[in-house]
């Protein structure tokens, strides 16, 4: 059944249009009682006494009361009771007293036991006696007004007058509640009681028709009154499975926050009411959300709602520290702060490691965004002691607003993640989305749609491209080319993708992908004695990821390689990035002994101090200068430059993009130490790159060239 408070347990304020309807219909409820106990005789209440029957019908609908069947999409406050059936029963077969009187003392003893306010439960005992009192007088004018010394047993022929009641007390029971939340949400009565009218028919059409079928077993015997039960045990046990089995697919295991696909439903259902498409409340709002809906109802150009980004900065310190069960530990704080930090009617959700998600489902502009996200983060700022030890905690927050950013849950997620990773580098602590710092265009926002389920149909694939020692043709290792086979458009290169997904969080996922199927591949050639080093790619927001160091450790761990296995490419622009490059990913990496490569050198402008500092073993020659070499004398000047500097750092040289033999004898000439390119090797999938392993490892290295 409806609740007119639902999540409230205020009393309205003395003298409003809803103090006063509460009072109309709780004195209304007192009447319609005491004109019912006013017509009972001593016989009547000796037979209520002495009738072990009425006793187990209170017992019923009291348990009913307070343990209605709780649906998946339904809460304790509109789940299916079963003390309706109970009551319906108890009317048609002694009469409105004893129905009042065991309802009465159900939805008491259930108030008490939920620590509902007195004003909630008054209302509650005079809607359903009021609701009993309209059914009774149904029968009555039938003639058919059962007491409990003329029990009543109905037959056939009495199903249309008992449909006919039956229907008086939905309807009435269905007004008094509605009226009641239309005077709280300040809507029309006729909007309330549609908002979830279908589910209450069903409801009360199942549990109403039952009634006839428990008065019957009743009059046979008092034993037969528990097997009327065992359907509604079945159902009740069933249905508990049931919203176990949503609870868990929809929450987060270790925080029970909700999980993406859980904050995917609710914020379509809050822009859809942002958006007015759906003035129905969602259940899950509660009534503190509820209003501040209706306030923005009140001013539609400010409806909007807002969509929040967070991640925990330096969260591994923690793990690496005081392990994984108090980093554990630490992520439930987290997600107990945050909830007892946002507004009523918000929602928090975990998205996976230390990455949360705020749902506002309304805000007034972004100056109130932001107040909410400083709220988040001074909450995350206080300090923390677990194990004995005390350190601070700091997050960085993206926000996207709808309709101002975004128009959909995807796109939003999107841009809240761009204006999170803002928000990261920047080191401002928090950003709000905005288009100038974005560079994604709709062209390549439909690819990151695509790129989005091609990570879960496994469209990813690795290819795999030789570096070669240029003085003695060996093999120096083979580095990790990531393609997309798009359904439609082929195979792509990263450059049509990977550009889009450093900006969203899809790039960790990208990431780890890669990893691990690096280092799937390099154990399979370890185990044909084709030892090869790997090299992968590894992006600026990749560094500030501080689960990278842990997925490539526990990868090598499982995969049973060394750390020299695996070799990580970092682009120079790290250099010009201050945080990236003074990360502690950085750092974890060199301490795992994971050999770094520096890639596309010469196209920034780093600085030698940083270089020499940077713990890296090798430096790659960007290939715009390296195709030119032969015909540019500036080209020739800058590689032989960078040669000589890398020689002097003691670190190993690798030129790219060389696609002729007069290239490669010119760069071994400067003292180049290796390269790669078509003229060593085009970039092969998984299965041609392992032939051509196995025929180099049959064969001898071949002649300079």
């Amino acid at each position: 059944m409806k609740d007119p408070n639902n999540t409230r347990n205020t009393a309205p304020r003395r003298g409003s249009p809803l103090w006063i309807y509460f009072v109309v219909v709780i004195l209304l409820g007192v009447a319609a009682c005491a004109t019912a106990f006013a017509g009972l005789t001593g016989a009547d209440l000796d037979a209520l006494a002495r009738q072990p029957v009425f006793w187990i019908l209170g017992c019923f609908i009291v348990f009913g009361e307070l343990r209605p069947i709780i649906t998946p999409g339904s809460t304790e406050n509109n789940g299916a009771t079963t003390s309706t059936t109970f009551a319906f029963a108890a009317l048609l077969y002694a009469g409105l007293p004893l129905a009042a009187t065991l309802q009465v003392v159900a939805v008491v003893t259930a108030g008490i036991f939920r620590g509902r306010s007195p004003h909630r439960i008054a209302f509650n005992a005079a809607q359903y006696t009021l609701s009993l009192a309209a059914a009774q007088l149904v029968l009555a004018l039938a003639g058919d007004m059962a007491t409990p010394t003329r029990l009543w047993v109905p037959d056939g022929g009495d199903l249309p007058l008992i449909a006919l009641a039956g229907a008086v007390y939905f309807g009435c029971n269905d007004t008094l509640v509605g009226s009641a939340i239309a005077l709280h949400e300040r809507v029309p009565l006729l909007k309330a009681l549609r908002w979830d009218l279908g589910y209450q028919v069903l409801v009360h059409l199942a549990l109403l028709g039952l009634a006839p079928l428990m008065v019957v077993a009743m009059d046979r015997s008092a034993v037969f009154v528990p097997l009327i039960v065992l359907p509604f045990i079945a159902v009740y046990l069933n249905a508990s499975v049931s919203v176990r089995r949503e609870h868990q697919a929809l929450h987060d295991v270790l925080t029970g926050l909700p999980n993406r696909k859980l904050l995917t439903v609710r914020t379509e259902e809050a822009l859809a009411e942002a958006s007015g498409a759906d003035q129905s409340p969602p259940r899950w709002f509660g009534r503190a959300g509820a209003r501040a809906r209706r306030d923005a109802a009140a001013e539609p150009e400010n409806r909007r709602a807002g969509l929040f980004l967070l991640d925990l900065d330096r969260f591994k310190e923690v793990n690496d520290t005081l392990g994984h069960a108090t980093g554990d530990r630490l992520l439930q704080l987290v997600a107990h702060r945050l909830t007892h930090s946002v507004r009523p009617g918000d929602l928090v959700a975990r998205l996976g490691g230390d990455e949360f998600a705020v749902l506002l489902p309304t805000v007034r502009d972004e100056a109130a965004a932001r107040e909410v996200a400083a709220r988040l983060r001074a909450a995350l700022g206080e300090p923390v002691r677990l194990d004995g030890m005390s350190f601070d905690l700091e997050g960085s927050v993206g926000i996207a607003l709808f309709p101002d950013h975004a128009q959909d849950f995807e796109l939003l997620l999107q841009r809240a993640d761009v204006a999170m990773y803002n928000a990261k580098e920047g080191r401002t602590g928090v950003e709000v989305y905005s288009p100038g710092k974005d560079r994604n265009s709709p062209d390549r926002l439909s690819i990151l749609g695509d790129l989005r389920r091609a990570i879960d149909r496994s469209e990813l694939e690795l290819f795999y491209q030789p570096k070669i020692a240029l003085r003695d043709k060996q093999l120096v290792g083979m580095e990790a080319l990531l393609r997309w086979r798009h359904p439609d458009k082929g195979l792509l290169e990263p450059e049509a993708f990977l550009s889009i997904a450093e900006q969203t969080y899809l790039m960790r996922s990208i990431t780890h992908y890669v990893v691990e199927a690096a280092l799937a591949q390099t154990a399979a050639w370890w185990r044909e004695d084709l030892a090869v080093q790997v090299a992968v790619n590894a992006s600026g927001r990749d560094l500030l990821d501080t689960g990278l160091t842990e997925t490539i450790e526990e990868g090598l761990l499982s995969h049973g390689l060394p750390a020299a296995a695996l070799q990580l490419e970092i682009t120079e622009r790290i250099l010009m990035n201050e945080q990236a490059y003074a990360s502690e990913t950085v750092r974890a990496l060199a301490e795992l002994g994971i050999p770094l490569s520096l890639d596309d050198f010469g196209t920034g402008y780093s600085s030698l101090v940083r270089l020499k500092r940077l713990p890296v073993e090798e430096i790659k020659i960007d290939a715009s200068f390296v195709r030119r070499l032969t015909g540019s004398s500036d080209d020739a000047v800058i590689v032989r430059s960078i040669v000589d500097l890398v020689r002097t750092l003691g670190l190993r040289s690798v030129a790219e993009g060389v696609e002729d033999p007069q290239t490669a004898r010119t760069l071994r000439e400067m003292g180049c130490d290796a390269a790669q390119g078509w003229h060593f090797g085009r970039p092969m999938d998984a299965a041609t790159a392992t032939d051509w392993l196995r025929r180099r490892m049959e064969r001898a290295p071949e002649p300079a060239a």
